[in-house]
C-alpha cells in the first residue's frame, strides 16, 4: 500500500512570503507541500511537490509512482523478466527486438560513448565485479583478472539496427548495466508525469544524487536551493546554487572506494584502461535534462578539465573538485 504524505508548511508566511501572498489571492487555504519516496531500479527516488489542489497532488505523485514502477519492471537488470535483462540474455546469440523506449535509450548511451571517447560504457559491469564494486565495497584485482574482463567491455559491443529496432552484442560475455543512465532517464520521466498533471514546482532525487528541480518551491523566480558537498567532509558544503527547471548530477570518489597497498581506489571506473579514474574528487553537472546531467559527470571526471571545458555543451554548467593537496573546487569557466 503507498502512503502519501501530505502537509501545510505552518511557517508559510515567513519562508515564502511571496507565496503566501499568492496563496490568499489565487486560492483557498494553504499552500501544500507533498512528498513520496519510492524504491524502484536500485535506488530511491523522492518527489517533493508544492502546490493548492489536494486532490491534484495526489493524483499527480499517484501516476508518478506508477510510471516509476514500469520502468523498474522494464529497465532493472536485476529483474528477469525485464525486457533489459532480454536483451542481457539473448543478445550475443541473435538480435533482439526492443521496444522504441529501450532501442532510444540505448541509442543515446551509445552516442555519449562515442562522444566521450569511450569514458562512458555500460557495458563496464564485468570491471565493476573484478574491482569488487558490484555489490561490494571494492578489492584490488590481480592484473591477469583486469585483463580478461577487459575483453568483454566496450560500447562498440552493442550493435543496433535503427531498421529493424534491434539490439546485438558484437561477442559472447558483454552485458549492459543501466546504473549509469537509469536514474537520470527515471527522473526526467517523473517529471513529464507530474508536469502532464499540472505539477509546476517539483524537486525530484535519486539517490541524492541525481536532481531536477521544476519551478521554485514558493512560486518565485530563484528556484530551489541546492548544495554541493565537500568530497572530503560530508558535514560541509562547498558550493551553494538554485535550480530551477534544470537539472544536476554529482559523481564523487567518496561515494564508494578501498585502500590497498597505502593508495586509494574508487568505484568510478575509466573503461578504456580497466583502473579506476584519477585526478578528481567530484563533478557535478547542471544540464537541462537528468539523463544528460547523469551520464556526463563520469566523463567529466575522468577526462578532467582541460577536455571537459573544450567539449562542454554551452547550456552545461560544470562544477569540479580536483585531488590536490589544497582542495580546489570550482566551477569551470
Amino acid at each position: 500500500m503507498r502512503v502519501l504524505r501530505l502537509c501545510v508548511l505552518v511557517v508559510l508566511a515567513a519562508a515564502f512570503p511571496a507565496a503566501a501572498a499568492a496563496a490568499h489571492a489565487q486560492a483557498p487555504g494553504e499552500l501544500l507541500r507533498l512528498e513520496q519516496s519510492i524504491d524502484a531500479m536500485g535506488t530511491t527516488y523522492v518527489v517533493t511537490i508544492y502546490g493548492y489542489d489536494r486532490e491534484q497532488m495526489l493524483s499527480a505523485v499517484e501516476a508518478a509512482t506508477d510510471e516509476l514502477e514500469r520502468l523498474d519492471r522494464e529497465l532493472s537488470n536485476y529483474r528477469p523478466e525485464s525486457e533489459w535483462s532480454k536483451v542481457n540474455r539473448m543478445a550475443a546469440e541473435r538480435p533482439v527486438k526492443v521496444s522504441a523506449e529501450l532501442f532510444g535509450l540505448l541509442q543515446k548511451c551509445v552516442d555519449v560513448s562515442r562522444q566521450s571517447e569511450g569514458t562512458f560504457d555500460i557495458t563496464v559491469g564485468p570491471l565493476m565485479r573484478v574491482w569488487g564494486f558490484y555489490r561490494g565495497t571494492g578489492h584490488l584485482p590481480g592484473k591477469g583478472q583486469v585483463a580478461a574482463a577487459l575483453e568483454r567491455v566496450g560500447y562498440r559491443n552493442i550493435i543496433l539496427d535503427p531498421a529493424g529496432r534491434t539490439v546485438r552484442f558484437g561477442k559472447p560475455g558483454v552485458e549492459i548495466d543501466p546504473g549509469g543512465i537509469g536514474k537520470g532517464y527515471a527522473v526526467d520521466r517523473i517529471i513529464s508525469v507530474l508536469k502532464d498533471n499540472g505539477i509546476r514546482s517539483a524537486l525530484v532525487t535519486a539517490g541524492g544524487s541525481s536532481i531536477y528541480a521544476l519551478g521554485s518551491p514558493d512560486g518565485g523566480s530563484d528556484g530551489w536551493p541546492v548544495k554541493i558537498r565537500d568530497p572530503k567532509n560530508p558535514d560541509k558544503t562547498v558550493a551553494d546554487l538554485q535550480l530551477k527547471d534544470e537539472s544536476m548530477s554529482t559523481s564523487g570518489s567518496y561515494e564508494k572506494f578501498f585502500e590497498a597497498d597505502g593508495k586509494i581506489y574508487s568505484h568510478i571506473m575509466d573503461p578504456r584502461t580497466g583502473y579506476p579514474a584519477k585526478g578528481m574528487l567530484s563533478v557535478s553537472v547542471v544540464a537541462p535534462a537528468t539523463l544528460d546531467s547523469e551520464a556526463w559527470t563520469k566523463p567529466y571526471f575522468i577526462l578532467g578539465r582541460q577536455w571537459t571545458a573544450n567539449h562542454k555543451p554551452k547550456n552545461f554548467r560544470v562544477f569540479l573538485c580536483e585531488d590536490r593537496a589544497d582542495l580546489r573546487c570550482e566551477w569551470l569557466q
